[in-house]
């Protein structure tokens, strides 16, 4: 649930941090207030578009954060796919900066997003529900959604969702194996020159390495020669200089002269000793090495010769030795696949029929479902509408037979029909505005138990509404606010008078500028404002204590 609203810089509003709380949360106050700037804020970090003549006039950019609580596994899903680190307790912040100059900034849960991720992010957190709603309920791509939502037998559903995605990965099969005979001999003639190319190449795992060690090695010859003389010089000695075996057999004949010979001058005769060993095994090694290196000129443009090939190679097939044996074992997949395709075309053929057979078959049984929830929910719907002043209203759910697809076979339409006697249309060339917000709230206090959406907007849902109506209104408000969080715009008393939380927005006046603050009623303003609603400007005392009845009756319901 929406737990928290910042706005900053939007419309007439300069700064506002609204508390929602469970239940049913309304928002009154007089037209032009900023009642549905609030909305727009919210529209905001939902990932709607927004303009930049939201951002209040003289301000670089508006500002909107939105913290929730309690967020449904499904929205935690999707933050998962769009990988944005999940909070781990339940919460969300989502923020967003419209700079006046245009452009937008996305944050959830500090991770920049995109404004479409956002869109997709947000949408399983909240609802709105306005005069002119055209969403869900105007969609009929969604209306069997609605019917399975209500359903409580999902495996019916789930047991079509699998047989017809495996339906689906067999024709793709078919599809690709059902080319012109053209097509075939050209897809043949390429697959035969990789394949010929790529075993010719003969390529081993690790052989580039090699190769490139082997050039390093080469490319190094002559400095590793000059080394290993200079090393040998240094330990033999030349014409004009001894080498270091010279002067430590000097050192040794100056030691085993002296007379007086001590066990600390025979340690260093014996360490002299073991040296000169040491210097002699060195300069062997080093002779025998600088035999062994010598730089092979031919040897060398073959290796460099086949680097160059398995570069061409892997610019073609892949990278790695790995990549490029992997494309060659691919490449002899669909060349059996093609020269074999007869046979498995046939098997594939067998098992389309037996697929579809099993699909047609189960999406009868998903249609069967349906419409039994369907008379159960035209019913619950048609007890609603009446409960919301709206009894000749006659609500139908249409199905046609349609194409197999990942929801079914079935085309299914909500119809209503506003006079007695008339025959049901669409809701979108039907349904008003406050008739279509009426509606909504009665599909979603029957659906409530399942909806995942933890909010629900309803934009002065109250249009066009009797006194009676409104009272009834409020009451369905309040129902749906036990199982969602409800937040309302309303002029009506009646519904104001239900909220758990009663939120005033008014308009100020300050040196020349425009200010909107947003205020939480507790009894005596509450019922100040119910009764600015009922009388205007001219409150009286007995209008003031309506509104007190009116909210006292409104607790005990």
């Amino acid at each position: 649930m929406l737990k928290i609203l910042k706005i900053e810089n939007i419309a007439v509003i300069e700064r506002a941090e609204i508390e929602f709380s469970q239940g049913l949360n309304i928002l009154t106050g007089e037209t032009g207030a900023g009642k549905s700037i609030v909305v727009d804020a919210i529209n905001a970090i939902l990932g709607e578009r927004t303009s930049k003549e939201l951002v209040r006039s003289g301000a670089e950019y508006a500002f909107v954060s939105a913290y929730f609580e309690a967020v449904s596994p499904e929205t935690e899903q999707v933050l998962e796919e769009l990988g944005v680190e999940s909070s781990g307790d339940g919460t969300l912040l989502i923020t967003r900066k419209i700079y006046a100059a245009g452009k937008s900034v996305c944050k959830i849960n500090g991770c920049p997003v995109t404004v479409s991720m956002l869109k997709k992010a947000a949408g399983g957190l909240v609802n709105i529900h306005g005069q002119h709603d055209s969403q869900a309920l105007l969609d009929p791509q969604r209306h069997c959604a609605y019917l399975d939502m209500l359903s409580k037998n999902s495996g019916v559903y789930t047991s079509y969702k699998d047989c017809f995605h495996r339906l689906i990965s067999v024709r793709r099969q078919l599809k690709a194996l059902t080319m012109d005979e053209d097509s075939k001999d050209r897809q043949l003639e390429l697959l035969n020159h990789q394949i010929k190319e790529l075993e010719a190449a003969d390529i081993k795992p690790g052989e580039r390495q090699a190769l490139l060690n082997k050039k390093v090695l080469f490319d190094s010859t002559g400095e590793i020669k000059l080394a290993l003389e200079a090393v040998r010089a240094a330990i033999s000695g030349d014409e004009e200089r001894s080498g270091a075996i010279d002067i430590i057999q000097g050192m040794k004949a100056t030691l085993s002269s002296l007379s007086s010979s001590t066990n600390e001058l025979q340690a260093m005769l014996s360490m002299l000793e073991e040296a000169g060993e040491i210097l002699y095994d060195v300069r062997q090694r080093a002779e025998v090495q600088s035999e062994k290196t010598y730089f092979d000129s031919a040897e060398r443009d073959n290796v460099e010769a086949r680097l160059e090939e398995l570069f061409t190679l892997g610019k073609k097939y892949g990278e790695s030795e790995e990549a490029m044996l992997h494309f060659l074992n691919e490449a002899l997949e669909k060349r059996d696949a093609i020269l074999f395709s007869d046979k498995e075309l046939e098997r594939l053929n067998a098992e389309y029929d037996r697929c579809y057979a099993a699909a047609t078959e189960k999406a009868a049984a998903l249609t069967a479902e349906r419409k039994k929830v369907a008379a159960a929910f035209e019913q619950a719907i048609a007890q609603e509408l009446a409960f919301l002043e709206m009894p000749k209203i006659s609500f139908k759910v249409s199905f046609e037979k349609g194409n197999l697809s990942s929801a079914g076979a079935d085309r299914v339409e909500f119809l209503i029909s506003t006079n007695p006697g008339e025959t049901e249309k669409p809701l979108s060339k039907i349904a008003s505005g406050g008739e279509l917000s009426r509606i909504m709230l009665a599909f979603k206090n029957i659906l409530a138990h399942g909806d995942s959406v933890g909010t629900l907007i309803f934009d002065e849902i109250d249009t066009g509404v009797s006194g009676k109506a409104s009272g009834k209104i409020g009451l369905k408000l309040k129902a749906v606010s036990k199982e969602t969080q409800v937040i309302a715009v309303t002029h009506s008393a009646q519904i104001a008078a239900a909220a758990d939380r009663h939120l005033l927005i008014e308009k100020e006046f300050r040196s020349g500028k425009t200010y909107t603050k947003v205020t939480p009623l507790a009894f005596e303003a509450r019922a100040a404002e119910l009764a600015r609603i009922m009388g205007g400007f001219n409150i009286t005392e007995s209008l003031l204590q309506s509104a007190r009845e009116l909210l006292q009756s409104a607790a005990e319901e």
